[in-house]
């Protein structure tokens, strides 16, 4: 059974940076398109970043462009959420998502594209 476990969340200042690591582990733990989301409360899980390895695509919310950046490790099964001058409106809890697919374009910012999800890591930016 793959599953997919979240670290690195935590309560940060603003200005300052996280990084958080997601780990895919069990049989065919290597996905071709990854992404990281985020639910803040009272809100709807928005699309923060994905990658389409495979290409070398990789795309970001307008909200984070600049300050985040998604990258995948060594071994490939790891990838990680770099955050950069962080701000209290990124506080959510942030969830690490994957799929066997090799999304296109217009598909691969939706969240129910994504069939596996870890359980998420908390992220709290506030003085």
């Amino acid at each position: 059974q793959v599953q997919l476990v979240e670290t690195g969340g935590g309560l940060v200042q603003p200005g300052d940076s996280l990084r958080l690591s997601c780990t895919a582990s069990g049989r065919s733990s290597i996905f071709p398109t990854m992404g990281w989301y985020r639910q803040a409360p009272g809100k709807e899980r928005e699309f923060v970043a994905v990658a389409r390895w495979s290409g070398g695509n990789i795309y970001y919310a307008d909200s984070v462009k600049g300050r985040f950046t998604f990258s995948r490790g060594n071994p490939r099964n790891m990838v990680y959420l770099q955050m950069d001058n962080l701000k209290p409106e990124d506080t959510a809890i942030y969830y690490c998502a994957a799929t066997t697919r090799t999304l296109i374009f217009s598909t691969i910012r939706q969240a129910g594209e994504y069939e596996l999800w870890g359980q998420g890591t908390q992220v709290t930016v506030s003085s």
